[in-house]
């Protein structure tokens, strides 16, 4: 499992290419999950005519990042901010469970702690079989 110390991008949209990107590190994600974070690039790329990228930082937290059109001459920063704490709001849970997904399945802590309970449930299935 490799060490991230810098942001990991999950996904990103252009306006102005009509392009979609997905992270092939990150396939691994339930395929609802990925068409969800697909939906929400490209809508929001076109809704702020914009280059959209999310990604993870290495604390497990999502960021998001858009970078404005060229064809847009005056980028409404304000606006885009607002609607990016909209979409933290609706987008709750969908949000709270990559930062989950990445911690267990994209650090070494959570590669500790997946083995630990696999270890965990080992000991509790040995100990059934004994009694």
């Amino acid at each position: 499992m490799e060490q991230t110390t810098t942001k990991a991008v999950l996904a990103a949209a252009s306006f102005d290419e009509q392009k979609y990107f997905f992270e092939p590190r990150f396939l691994a994600l339930p395929q609802a999950v990925q068409e969800e974070v697909h939906i929400l690039c490209v809508t929001l790329a076109d809704k702020l005519m914009c280059t959209f990228c999310m990604g993870f930082l290495p604390t497990g937290d999502l960021y998001f990042e858009t970078v404005p059109s060229s064809q847009t001459v005056d980028f409404d920063d304000i606006g885009a901010q607002l609607e990016l704490k909209a979409i933290e709001r609706e987008k709750k849970e969908l949000l709270k469970a990559l930062k989950l997904w990445y911690l267990v399945f994209q650090t070494p802590e959570g590669e500790a702690l997946k083995e630990q309970l696999l270890q965990q449930a080992g000991r509790e299935k040995d100990g059934e079989e004994q009694a």
